[in-house]
């Protein structure tokens, strides 16, 4: 629902990590329109219409243990506490283990991609995680949203490292839920699949995926995604509109005793 208050999130403090585009900014718009004040953690800048009173942005690196635990601060210190955290931020690079092809060496797993995707996905979640479950558990209250993928949930060719991380978040999120349950501290999985976002022609990361699944680097992106229609029994991708509806609504009051399960936004997709 597009910025309208659907459901009352009136006095509630989020943060929102990778909230500056995509998902993300979905995710911080939705919040909003229900009466929530967000903090957006990311390394890219926000649009300016993003930013108001009720909005505030610091540029840092998820992975900055110190940069993290300033920033969760300064948000408490601006709003006067933190109740919900979603951990957005994430990045992929797809990435066969080997080059199967003898084409497209580029596009084999190597040690950088694999640091770079976990050092965001896992470690920066947890980096998070912790600074702002400190101030949760003084106020025995608090909810964390986890985003994972459905790639993380049934696995995804050519995306095996991705895959791991994000399954490693549905791991945090059910382990963290039984440490922080004692504590009146909520934590969810949510694992979107294919949602509406069409890559650039040129886009690396969309040539790298086709590689993956043995198509051409130079498939047109409505191949690509009429392919993927194909697997979603709803027959279309998901909107971003329908992630953040569901977020909205697992860190009001209304979802109280939902903790320790992610849930798919797949459109039946990850049910096989």
């Amino acid at each position: 629902m597009d910025n309208e208050k659907w459901i009352s999130l009136d006095g509630k403090v989020a943060i929102v990590t990778g909230g500056a585009m995509g998902i993300g900014e979905a995710i911080v718009k939705d919040l909003k329109g229900c009466g929530a004040k967000v903090a957006i953690f990311d390394m890219a800048d926000p649009k300016e219409e993003s930013l108001d009173e009720n909005t505030i942005f610091v540029k840092l690196d998820i992975r900055d243990k110190e940069a993290v635990e300033k920033a969760v601060q300064q948000v408490a210190d601006t709003f006067g506490t933190v109740d919900v955290l979603v951990n957005n931020a994430g990045v992929t690079r797809p990435r066969i283990l080997v080059d199967y092809y003898g084409e497209q060496p580029q596009y084999e797993l190597n040690e950088k991609d694999f640091d770079f995707m976990v050092s965001i996905n896992e470690k920066g979640t947890f980096i998070v995680s912790q600074a702002v479950t400190r101030i949760f558990f003084k106020k025995k209250s608090g909810v964390i949203i986890n985003m994972s993928s459905c790639a993380g949930l049934m696995g995804s060719r050519g995306h095996s490292c991705y895959s791991a991380t994000k399954a490693a978040i549905h791991a945090f999120t059910i382990s963290w839920a039984k440490e922080l349950g004692p504590y009146n501290i909520r934590v969810v999985g949510v694992a979107p699949d294919i949602l509406d976002r069409t890559p650039a022609n040129n886009d690396e990361k969309y040539r790298a995926q086709a590689y993956g699944r043995g198509w051409s680097v130079d498939t047109k992106p409505e191949e690509f995604f009429k392919n993927y229609k194909k697997s979603i029994p709803l027959g279309r991708p998901g909107h971003l509109s329908e992630v953040a509806d569901l977020i909205c609504y697992l860190v009001s009051d209304h979802a109280s005793y939902i903790t320790g399960i992610t849930i798919p936004v797949s459109g039946g997709k990850s049910k096989g």
